[in-house]
């Protein structure tokens, strides 16, 4: 039995989601991922105009009539979307929790993907990967991918994206679009991680979602404070008062975003800028406007 209080979650995550899918993404979502390619449909007598390459030269010999093969575009596509559950993503000093964010978004794609008949399924990780759903279609398989994103219990501590992505390209045969939704605060330079990012992107299309808040890239000056690692358990007390310790932190955080940006580049992974403090929408629309425009 799903507590009142979840169902209720869920049911507002579906109306705010399913509005912004509606009113902005179903669309650019269809121009923007195209399907598997064009599959054989018929084939008719030939019209003035038809490309003289798509005669289908045996069924010409045949009848004595010239024929053209007829194609359509096979639409449906397979989407998957891998959820970081880790300790790290239970964590937001502006609105909402990244864990919250990142539900919302596999909502938001999760409905922009069946509006255009196309299968979603659901893995989410920590440093093992906790749950897999296969790619199904449908409202109810979505509204189940959402309650357990939402809700979802993880058992791990870490975070290991690499193994998300060995065991989403074992288990997905079949070329999909794969949304990777994680704050990516393990070291983006392991050459594990850099390894699995590379083999997963030349079997699929692979987006990175990156989850971010504020206090994570600067501190503010409010005196003494005791700072935990959410997922090794680690403390370290500093005096943000200092403007030495401010600005070694705002460094070490700009180099570890560089960091990953370079990867992201060198393997040509597009990736989308997410953070706690500014509508998720607004980041989605410019992902969609800048890979319609270099489709182009």
């Amino acid at each position: 039995m799903i507590p009142k209080d979840i169902l209720d979650k869920v049911r507002r995550i579906e109306i705010t989601t399913n509005r912004l899918v509606t009113d902005v993404f179903a669309g650019q979502y269809h121009s923007v991922f195209k399907g598997r390619g064009m599959e054989f449909d018929e084939v008719r007598e030939y019209q003035p105009g038809d490309d003289i390459r798509s005669i289908d030269w045996n069924v010409t010999a045949r009848t004595g009539v010239p024929h053209v093969k007829k194609f359509v575009e096979e639409r449906e596509m397979t989407v998957m979307v891998l959820v970081d559950a880790s300790p790290s993503c239970r964590f937001s000093t502006v609105h909402e929790l990244k864990s919250r964010l990142a539900a919302e978004i596999a909502a938001v794609l999760s409905f922009a993907a069946i509006r255009n008949n196309d299968k979603i399924g659901l893995q989410i990780f920590t440093d093992t990967v906790e749950k897999f759903i296969p790619p199904r279609k449908g409202r109810s398989h979505v509204l189940r991918l959402i309650r357990e994103v939402l809700c979802f219990a993880s058992a791990g501590r870490g975070t290991d994206i690499a193994a998300a992505l060995e065991f989403m390209t074992k288990v997905t045969t079949r070329r999909a679009v794969c949304f990777v939704i994680s704050d990516f605060l393990e070291p983006a330079g392991g050459s594990r991680f850099a390894q699995a990012m590379a083999i997963a992107n030349r079997r699929h299309d692979i987006i990175a979602v990156t989850l971010n808040d504020p206090r994570e890239q600067r501190l503010t000056p409010c005196g003494l404070l005791e700072l935990q690692d959410a997922e090794t358990g680690a403390c370290v007390c500093v005096d943000t008062r200092d403007p030495g310790v401010r600005d070694a932190y705002a460094r070490a955080a700009q180099e570890r975003l560089a960091v990953r940006d370079r990867l992201f580049r060198s393997m040509e992974v597009d990736h989308i800028d997410i953070s706690t403090d500014v509508p998720y929408a607004d980041s989605l629309v410019r992902f969609f406007a800048r890979r319609r425009k270099r489709m182009r």
